[in-house]
């Protein structure tokens, strides 16, 4: 075999076998009990001449002379390449869709989500969704607080709720900003965000808009960022004490370090955004994920991008060790995200 030459069938069926068994087990696997497991008479110095063209190919490794061999990052590639997702129980569909319909607001869905892929996978899972200019406007409240700060909130047809608070330049009085948000309200309700902040541009630079009360007072609002609505992703990670039983080889701090780093939302994102690049409904498998942390190099990531029913994207996946049971995972994955995607509110 070259580097790049595809394996023949019988190295395929051993390197599977081989890792199949790894990840039932843990530890390294022999010749011996590969020849076992088959069904033709192949003998076990076959099997072990076998798995030694599998190491020179970078498939296997041996972590001792008298061990069995493990499989590599390239052999858990080959492996779930060939895998398809196992299907989830009909009843068990059925209580994931009842899960969502229950639910009211996109951040208790993708909250449900994580800690879903959690219970089944016993992993970590993550889940996000991801706000967008394309939202559609519902109602935006305008709260006057002390000092000259408003509170905006803006709701989105989605059940979304974005609030930031702003300091204006001048005191606006209680009337005024209900007179403002009536306006926003009577105008704009029902349009996308994006097309609710340009035209609201386009009526406050005009002339006449200088001689209304209300249009003065619009226009400094919208300079402070009205209807401009908090574009972080809504992120919600469960499970991530599930790695502390890993034997990830990593020292206290490494360790510490990667805690560190899954609870930040926005190391949470680069690493759904790196490795779940492909359209919405294409599930993902990642192994190995250095590229993203150091720590990550003997992690695998299942996942895949959603539109919810509202139009919002949104990524689900399950962060697990590159020995995980990867049928059930990405039977998980799939039927988690199918049961989001369908969930009408």
């Amino acid at each position: 075999m070259t580097n790049d030459a595809p394996l023949r069938s019988r190295f395929q069926e051993i390197l599977k076998s081989v890792v199949r068994a790894y990840i039932e087990t843990g530890e390294p696997v022999g010749s011996r009990f590969v020849a076992k497991l088959r069904k033709d008479a192949l003998s076990a110095a076959s099997v072990r001449n076998v798995m030694a063209d599998l190491a020179d190919e970078g498939y296997l490794e041996q972590p001792h002379t008298s061990a069995g061999r493990i499989p590599t990052e390239k052999a858990f590639r080959f492996y779930v390449r060939s895998l398809n997702a196992n299907r989830v129980a009909h009843h068990e569909a059925e209580r994931l869709r009842q899960e969502f319909s229950d639910l009211h607001t996109v951040e208790a869905r993708v909250e449900r989500s994580s800690q879903l892929l959690m219970e089944l996978t016993s992993n970590v899972g993550i889940a996000a969704a991801i706000p967008a200019l394309a939202q559609e406007l519902d109602q935006i409240e305008l709260v006057p607080l002390a000092d000259r700060r408003v509170l905006i909130v803006v709701a989105t047809r989605d059940r979304m709720v974005r609030n930031r608070v702003v300091v204006l330049d001048e005191p606006v009085t209680p009337d005024l900003l209900a007179s403002i948000r009536n306006y926003v309200n009577r105008n704009f309700s029902g349009w996308q965000l994006g097309a609710a902040r340009r035209e609201l541009l386009r009526r406050t630079l005009e002339e006449r808009a200088l001689f209304d009360a209300v249009l003065r007072q619009l226009q400094l609002l919208y300079r402070k960022g009205l209807l401009d609505a908090d574009m972080s992703p809504e992120v919600h990670m469960e499970g991530a004490s599930n790695l502390l039983g890993l034997d990830l080889h990593l020292t206290r701090e490494k360790m510490r370090d990667l805690l560190r780093a899954l609870e930040e939302k926005k190391r949470l994102m680069e690493l759904l955004d790196r490795f779940l690049e492909q359209p919405a409904g294409e599930l993902e498998v990642h192994v190995g994920l250095q590229l993203a942390h150091p720590a990550m190099k003997d992690l695998a990531l299942i996942g895949m991008t959603v539109r919810m029913a509202s139009g919002l994207p949104a990524k689900v996946a399950v962060l697990g060790p590159m020995r995980m049971h990867y049928e059930r995972v990405m039977g998980a994955v799939l039927q988690t995200s199918r049961a989001l995607e369908s969930a009408r509110f």
